[in-house]
This record gives structure tokens, sequence and C-alpha cells, in this order.
């Protein structure tokens, strides 16, 4: 699927200064559908496989990284139709402008009561909660008021659908990039869900048969979240080459800088083009697997996991280098190259990628 270069600067500018993506934005991920990459076409999605998904992320997050985050977690948390009860996926993917933010964090308490749980929590980074029509939410379980344990004694945790006049979000997005992916919190104070809001994301609680459901959950979010950092690096070291350039039309570098400096710039593309390459392909023999013998080995699933986080650990290592020959354009705060390279030291933190193994 080919994507024009949909989204200018005064776009992304725009939606950092308000904390949201913008209108335009928005109308461009509903009529592509983005927010759906991964559910099926009969509810309204695109029903792609994994590596057409990553791609699209991946150049959405090279366009702006609050688009691609935001595209990437939204459509990461409607990958959850494949786990839900059917008549609760058909309600909620009626509305063609579903959009589902939630947390992996296990904020919250669901006491079964009956037939309803009886909610109250509070969860953090919440990408694109501003615009969600529903969020989703990992709740310790109870049933009539006693801890459920699993049987090695540790809490049973399930996640839920709530509804967006369900919950109250809490601005807790303060971060110095990836602004206008509105990542705040929310919270929920004893609402009453019906049973069947309630899910597991496990390949064994699949209610749709399509691979893509069957594909671990751990390594599928590593991979959707390693290219967007692939995607942000690819811009990011784009915007510092120009920058040295226009910068040399006024300072006009020596020869040996002239030279030093191509030297690395080419260095830098040949590294990064063989990691991306590497990944793309490890991905794809996990999913050729899947496919063809319906499940991934260890082996396989922990190249996945350790390419994913080589891949965020050489984008640091190649940012770092290169960033200094932006000079001190870099640093002004309302350039595009700023916002960019804040946003990459913004989402490269995230849990899953921080270790290169």
């Amino acid at each position: 699927m080919n994507l024009p270069a949909l989204i200018n600067t005064d776009w992304a500018s725009k939606a950092e200064n308000q904390g949201c993506l913008t209108t335009e934005m928005l109308d461009l991920i509903y009529q592509e559908k983005w927010f759906k990459l991964f559910v099926p076409k009969e509810l309204g999605g695109l029903g792609l496989d994994l590596i057409e998904g990553l791609k699209i992320e991946e150049k959405l997050a090279r366009q702006d990284g609050s688009l691609g985050w935001t595209v990437t977690l939204c459509a990461g948390a409607t990958w959850f139709v494949g786990f839900l009860d059917q008549e609760l996926a058909r309600e909620v993917f009626a509305d063609p402008k579903v959009c589902l933010a939630g947390s992996g964090f296990v904020g919250g308490k669901a006491d079964l009561i009956g037939e309803e749980y009886l909610i109250s929590g509070q969860w953090t980074y919440a990408s694109g909660a501003l615009h969600a029509s529903h969020f989703t939410a990992n709740c310790e379980i109870l049933e009539n008021g006693k801890p459920l344990l699993d049987k090695k004694g540790n809490p049973v945790v399930r996640a839920f659908i709530l509804k967006k006049e369900e919950v109250e979000i809490l601005d807790g997005w303060s971060y110095m990039g990836m602004i206008a992916t509105g990542s705040h919190a929310f919270k929920a104070e004893n609402i009453k869900v019906p049973f069947n809001r309630c899910f597991e994301i496990l390949p064994s609680h699949t209610k749709l048969k399509s691979p893509i459901y069957q594909y671990p959950f751990l390594q599928f979010a590593e991979a959707t979240l390693a290219v967007n950092i692939l995607g942000i690096s690819s811009h990011l070291l784009e915007l510092i080459s120009k920058t040295f350039w226009k910068r040399n039309e006024i300072r006009k570098y020596d020869s040996k800088h002239l030279k030093y400096f191509r030297k690395q710039e080419k260095k830098t593309q040949e590294k990064l083009d063989k990691v991306r390459n590497d990944f793309y392909a490890q991905v794809s023999e996990s999913w050729k697997e899947l496919q063809n013998e319906g499940k991934i080995s260890k082996k396989n699933l922990k190249s996945v996991s350790k390419i994913s986080r080589k891949l965020t650990a050489t984008c640091r290592e190649l940012n770092s280098k290169m960033y200094p020959f932006a000079g001190l354009e870099a640093a002004k705060t309302h350039t595009e190259l700023n916002r960019v390279w804040r946003d990459f030291n913004t989402v490269s933190q995230h849990a899953l990628l921080i270790f290169p193994f």
C-alpha cells in the first residue's frame, strides 16, 4: 500500500501545539481506516497481515512521530477484536470512527458480582485518549470481593472494554516529546460492566481464525513499537543531513570536514538499512512459520524480540552520533528537527525496548 506525503509540517506543528492530532489528521485516519489496520474487512477494517501493517506504521511515523505512534497504539488496541465477544465486536466496530485507546498498566480491580463486573481504577499512558470511542483497561479480578488467584497464587488479570462516557480522562502527559499523542491517564469509579466486556489476550482465547490474532502479543507489541522508532529515526537523520548542508552554504566547511561528514552519513544510512532489512526478514520468518505451522517456535519468537531491541539500540546509536552535525539549529524548540528529536528521545524510552537483548 503506497502512502502519499500526507502530513506537512504545519499539521504536525499544530498538533503538537494543541496536544492531540488535528482534525485533518483524524479525518485522514478515518478515511484510510488506519486505526483498523488489523480489523477484518467484514467489521470495517483493512484486514492486513502483520508485515503490511508494520510497513504502514513505519511510513506514518516517518512523516510524523505522534501520528505514527497514535495509529500504532490504537490499531494495536483494535487488534483485540480477535479476542472479543463477537456480539460486542459488532457493536463496537459499527462506528466508522471507532478508536480504542488503552494502557498495558494493571491499574484497576474488577469485582464479579452476579453477571456484572464492578470496576474501579486508574490507568496511565493511553495514547489517543482525547479522540477514543472506547478504552481498554487491565484489572485484577475479584469474585464477590475476594481476589481470584491462578494456580501459582498470582492475581488473575483480565482486560476490559470501557466506553468513553464511563471514564474520566486525566491530564497526565507532560513530557517533552510525542505531545500530540495525547497519551493521558484515565480513571473509572464503580462502573458496572456486563460480563461480555471482559477478554483475555491469549492465542487460545481468540474468537477469529485469522493468523494475525495467533501472533503472540509481546512480539506483536515489540515489533509495532520498533517500526515507529525506525520511522522517526529515518525522519530525524534526513533532517540532520538537510540542516548540515544548509549550514554549509553559510559556514563553508573545508574539504576535510565535508569528506568526514559524507563518510559518516553514508555509514549511518548503510547501518540503518541493514538493521531494517534484518528486522523485516526476522519478523517475516516468524509470520511465515505461523501461517505454515500454526504456531511460532520459541527460537523465532526470541529472535523477533531481540531484533526489535537491536533495531531500537541501533537507532539510538546512529541518532546520537549524527545529532551534533545539526548544530544549534537542532536545539531551537520551534523547529521540525527539534520536534522530531524530542519525539525520538521520548518514544525510545519505552520499557519494552530499553535493553538491546
